[in-house]
């Protein structure tokens, strides 16, 4: 399928959960049961004030890909774990006047052609915050790789979530993000 097929634009993520999260589990590696849990997760999060969405669809309407962000709130779970690690790198300052990208799949058929890329930066583009803030599993990888080209550095390295069996890393980016050259 050529690229320019798949089009970037804002999805109902509520109604099409199901969908997304079968491309999570394919390109992250999910089982039901971590699938059934993190349904629930985005559902709420979806309910965040400034929380928005889009989808990467073919021309047959198939989600291949998806984000979803809001603006970070240190109340929330994620803030809450994150803020040692940061407090120890001098970087906590971070979970403040942020965009934090939640989440970010693209279906591995689909991967490499640009379409997180176009996801992401689309995302932030609408994000009155000046900076974005995410976590990845913290391992060289094509996300991490992708990150590092917007701009995201490194705030926090061996983060470690409960439940998670490898360690994160803390990522932060001023917005907007970097273009290709």
């Amino acid at each position: 399928m050529d690229d320019a097929e798949v089009a970037i634009g804002p999805v109902n993520l509520a109604a099409r959960v199901d969908e997304a999260l079968a491309v999570q589990a394919v390109a992250f590696g999910l089982d039901d049961d971590e699938v059934a849990v993190r349904r629930h997760i985005v559902l709420r999060h979806l309910l965040s004030p400034g929380a928005r969405a889009l989808g990467a669809t073919t021309p047959g309407g198939r989600l291949v890909g998806f984000v979803y962000g809001m603006p970070n709130d240190r109340t929330h779970w994620w803030s809450t774990v994150v803020e040692t690690y940061l407090r120890a790198t001098g970087t906590a300052d971070w979970l403040d006047d942020s965009f934090a990208i939640t989440e970010l799949h693209v279906h591995p058929a689909f991967q490499g052609r640009g379409v997180g890329r176009s996801l992401i930066t689309t995302l932030t583009d609408g994000a009155a915050e000046p900076r974005s803030i995410l976590s990845a599993i913290d391992a060289d990888s094509p996300a991490r790789c992708l990150y590092r080209s917007l701009g995201y550095v490194d705030l926090a390295r061996q983060v470690h979530f409960p439940s998670a069996i490898r360690p994160y890393a803390v990522m932060g980016a001023p917005l907007p993000l970097k273009r290709r050259n």
